[in-house]
């Protein structure tokens, strides 16, 4: 039997005890929590291993989304806590793309390849860190855990967009 072909599949980055690192794990769960997901779109809690999946899917045809939402949080200058925004695999700045390989996350040159060589539209959804802690310490800041409900509103825009 063949795995069940989703439309969408929306992986939520981050570390949930390093303080705002956890914000793509907290909206992946308000969006279950919110049950607003349609049958054809998956949302997953990717934790810190996202690369895992994405790399199944430039390796297979099967089961392969025609969209990828990855959700994470990011460090930019000239942003404010809480912000949500869009990010093009181009414009990743090189601190994150440090941060991300310490999740596991993929290589900008692995999110390019999955929209050249499968024909998968990839979008970054990012919301601007206060706080990623040094240390363990769990807990979104309140600026960032105001913007998970803006970000669930967000996917719903890109979601409507792509149907």
């Amino acid at each position: 039997m063949e795995p069940k072909k989703y439309s969408t599949v929306i992986f939520g980055v981050g570390n949930i005890v390093m303080g705002d690192d956890g914000v793509g794990p907290e909206i992946i769960n308000e969006l279950h929590r919110r049950n607003c997901l349609p049958d054809d779109v998956k949302a997953i809690d990717a934790d810190t291993g996202v690369r895992e999946y994405l790399f199944d899917y430039l390796l297979t045809d099967v089961g392969r989304p025609d969209n990828i939402i990855l959700i994470d949080a990011v460090d930019m200058p000239d942003r404010v806590p809480g912000e949500v925004f869009e990010i093009d695999t181009a414009a990743i700045p090189l601190k994150k793309i440090h941060d991300f390989s310490l999740h596991q996350f993929p290589t900008v040159n692995m999110l390019v390849e999955l929209e050249q060589h499968t024909g998968m539209s990839v979008r970054i959804l990012a919301v601007q860190a206060e706080c990623i802690p040094d240390e363990i310490s769990p807990g979104l800041s309140p600026a960032v855990s105001a913007a998970v409900p803006i970000a669930c509103e967000k996917i719903s825009q890109i979601l409507s967009e792509n149907s």
